[in-house]
């Protein structure tokens, strides 16, 4: 593993919470906000393991909500706790 990709796995939650924490996202809109920040080595098959290992430390929770495009989307946003922290 290069040393660019264990700073990117090592600053990710980080850079994943900072985007959820200005607006609810759901997983692809994420991944084009880490890529317009400059992280455009993060791709998708990516993103989707964060997100459940910042789900199942109650950082951040899911919810299913309609789309305006197609079928519903899982929207990510902060848990109250990872709020005030």
């Amino acid at each position: 593993m290069s040393i660019r990709s264990q700073l990117l796995k090592g600053i990710l939650d980080g850079c994943v919470l900072a985007v959820i924490e200005k607006e609810p996202v759901y997983g692809y809109e994420l991944s084009r906000s880490l890529q317009d920040i400059g992280l455009a080595e993060v791709s998708e098959g990516t993103i989707y393991p964060v997100l459940l290992r910042l789900q199942k430390n109650r950082l951040i929770i899911g919810e299913m909500m309609p789309s305006q495009s197609g079928p519903n989307r899982k929207y990510y946003s902060l848990t109250q706790k990872e709020r005030k922290h």
